[in-house]
């Protein structure tokens, strides 16, 4: 008897290489806008259709079943041709509108060729992009004025959105010498921004004086002061350009800051199609400036 005709289900497949990629059915909950025993539930189809275990469950974490690593590769390029099909049949394509939101120095530095290639590859999508605050960016997703949004975070679990990654934090200047200065001048952003909060409680904490030198809301009216010497500022380790000094002691260091991914709790279609690109584009690491 000849085996059974099974035609897998692409929403599947694509949940199933979503747990690989962020290596947990929590935060592929979150980035599908499903419930993690929804999620587990797909994944469970996917077996039963295939007669095979994908997951180990057994073990810690999220590994692969030998059947579930020679499944990947495959799974992978039938994403990617159904997805290149779907982009080139232009009456196919998905239509709609993406509103993304983001802090400006994400926006500026990592954002660009994730936005550009998207677009290339979905024409009648439109991306509407808004740059702010993190507070601000959560309260535009509480009214429903946007769709998606890279947020910093304090380290934490899924509670608030998907991270995609941690974000080590240093001291930069001029040079050197600003440290001789007392109180210490500080290039800083307004409240209630993430980075402010680092530099003001660790130097409180180690008792530390300092003065507030230059307050920008701009990241490149923050780079300029720092550029003419005006204080030391805090800026993530992978922005640290070549052309300021990162310090040290008898500075303090800086607690982690995470950046996540937040989105709507319907954010289905085109909005799930870009926090998918930006989460496999950027989960690693952001790319140095």
């Amino acid at each position: 008897m000849a085996d059974r005709l099974v035609n897998l289900d692409i929403d599947l497949l694509r949940a199933f290489v979503s747990v690989v990629e962020t290596g947990s059915f929590t935060r592929t909950a979150a980035l599908l806008g499903r419930t993690q025993p929804a999620v587990s539930l797909q994944i469970r189809r996917l077996e039963d259709q295939l007669r095979s275990p994908l997951f180990d469950r057994g073990g810690k974490g999220v590994g692969l079943t030998t059947e579930g690593a020679a499944l990947l590769p495959q799974a992978r390029r039938l994403l990617r041709l159904n997805d290149e099909i779907v982009s080139t049949l232009g009456e196919g394509d998905l239509e709609g509108e993406v509103r993304f939101g983001a802090p400006e120095d994400i926006a500026t530095i990592h954002l660009p060729g994730i936005l550009g290639a998207f677009a290339r590859s979905h024409p009648r999508i439109r991306l509407s992009v808004t740059c702010d605050y993190t507070a601000n960016l959560l309260d535009q997703m509480s009214r429903g004025a946007l769709d998606l949004a890279l947020i910093k975070r304090e380290p934490m679990g899924p509670d608030l959105g998907v991270r995609v990654w941690r974000e080590p934090l240093v001291w930069v200047a001029l040079d050197a010498s600003i440290l001789e200065a007392s109180p210490l001048p500080l290039i800083l952003a307004p409240a209630p921004d993430i980075y402010r909060k680092r530099a003001l409680g660790a130097l409180g904490d180690h008792g530390l004086s300092f003065r507030a030198a230059f307050t920008s809301p701009s990241l490149a009216g923050q780079m300029a002061a720092l550029r003419a010497g005006l204080g030391v500022g805090v800026l993530p380790a992978a922005m640290a350009p070549r052309d300021l000094a990162v310090l040290g002691t008898p500075l303090p260091a800086l607690t982690d800051s995470e950046i996540a991914l937040v989105s709507a709790r319907n954010a289905g279609g085109p909005a799930g199609l870009l926090a998918q690109e930006v989460l496999r584009t950027l989960e690693r690491g952001p790319p140095h400036p």
